[in-house]
């Protein structure tokens, strides 16, 4: 059975087949002809993937995501990242960056951060004479940092999946993603320092001013949540759809972008991506049940972790798993896999589950522009036109990079934790 369901996966997959088409179907295909398991059994599986209450907050953050990208939130932030740091060297790649970080502060989606920074972005990053290739490389990375930096929608699906708290996960990746950023940072300003590429001219004190004045609405969003968490006011769920709301109010009232006819398409949009992660969700629930009656977790379990005693071996084997599998996999299914193996093993070594959580999702992350199957790669192909042969030396240079700061936030715990320990 388990020898069908990977051969069917790989032919599904390889032939182009959706994520979800190639795990659900190679699922059922393999418990219909190959096992004496009901089928119906798998289809209850199938349910039992999305009956999660964390999940509730999905629908209303991938609304609240939108509601920012059409209302103008975005538009604001890459004024304001500009103001900031494009008189520096590499302006345009730093306010590329740094507005990601802002924006996936805002969004918790990778591709919606690659879409919304990187449209106005990429023709500034050539006019500023960054190559193709590191722009391309540049705005696949820093849109991954949305998984990384709060609220996000990956940090939901691993407490859903481990039951570790997502206001924690929240907080832990304050800092976890600022570390993450400040790295990819400092190499942008060290290559524009090196190659000569021009800067835009500083803005005035009145300028910078009036950036942030007019981008408040904006920044307001992660206060709100995070504040509105840790202050006793909602819950991370009930976060997502006071964000969303926030967000409507912003762009129809205070920026006037969004009019009753956006609204409807912004509705229906949502409603369009929250089906699809949900359905990505109910397949990568269904294979990893048949993964673990068929005892795969526990021969990878027996061959690779069982002799491990030092949490510094397992996050090794652990970082090299979770990369792989990056490379093959949505973060969704690689977390609703892999953590029923690998999350008790970490408790029993000791190691602190917001930081084991955040440790995946910046692998998980750094999966988002891994060659061939990164969501971002595609997503940035749409708005640059570049193949991905074209974009892959750019891909590689952040790609070693994001590594770096991976093991950062992997070996010094404090930097998730810090923030945690003191609420």
């Amino acid at each position: 059975m388990i020898t069908a369901l990977l051969i069917g996966m790989a032919i599904l997959l390889f032939s182009g087949a959706s994520i979800y088409v190639a795990l659900g179907l190679s699922s059922f295909v393999a418990i219909a002809l190959f096992s004496d398991i009901a089928p119906m059994i798998l289809i209850q599986r199938f349910f039992g993937g999305i009956d999660k209450f964390a999940l509730m907050s999905l629908p209303f953050f991938i609304l609240a995501a939108n509601l920012m990208d059409r209302g103008g939130l975005s538009e604001r932030i890459l004024k304001l990242s500009r103001a900031l740091v494009g008189h520096i060297a590499g302006g345009a790649g730093l306010t590329t960056q740094l507005a990601c970080m802002f924006f996936g502060a805002l969004s918790g989606s990778a591709p919606a951060t690659v879409i919304a920074i990187g449209k106005t972005m990429y023709p500034e990053l050539i006019r500023s004479k960054f190559k193709p290739s590191f722009a391309s490389g540049l705005l696949a990375s820093a849109g991954a940092i949305a998984l990384i930096i709060p609220p996000s929608i990956t940090m939901i699906i691993f407490g859903a999946t481990t039951g570790v708290s997502v206001g924690k996960l929240f907080m832990a990746g304050l800092g976890a993603g600022t570390i993450y950023g400040i790295v990819v940072l400092i190499y942008i300003y060290l290559h524009a320092k090196k190659n000569n590429l021009v800067t835009d001219k500083r803005v005035s004190f009145s300028e910078l001013i009036n950036a942030f004045v007019n981008s408040i609405g904006a920044l307001m969003v992660p206060v709100i949540i995070l504040g509105g968490i840790y202050g006793g006011f909602f819950t991370p769920t009930e976060s997502a759809a006071v964000s969303a709301v926030y967000a409507l109010f912003v762009g129809m009232f205070i920026y006037k972008e969004i009019n009753f006819m956006d609204l409807i398409k912004i509705c229906k949009d949502s409603a369009v991506s929250t089906a699809q992660v949900l359905v990505l969700i109910a397949s990568a629930s269904a294979l990893g049940w048949i993964l673990t009656v068929g005892q795969v977790p526990q021969y990878v379990t027996q061959e690779l972790l069982v002799n491990i005693s030092s949490p510094i071996m397992f996050f090794m084997i652990l970082n090299i798993l979770l990369l792989i599998m990056g490379m093959f996999m949505d973060a969704t299914a690689a977390i609703i896999i892999l953590m029923p193996i690998t999350f008790p093993m970490a408790m029993n070594l000791g190691i602190d589950p917001v930081h084991l959580g955040i440790v995946v999702i910046a692998n998980l992350a750094i999966g988002q522009f891994t060659p061939p199957f990164g969501l971002n790669i595609y997503v940035t192909n749409s708005i640059t036109n570049l193949t991905m042969i074209q974009m892959m030396p750019g891909l590689m240079k952040f790609l070693v990079i994001n590594i770096i700061a991976l093991l950062l936030i992997t070996y010094i715990p404090q930097i998730s934790l810090f923030l945690p320990s003191l609420l």
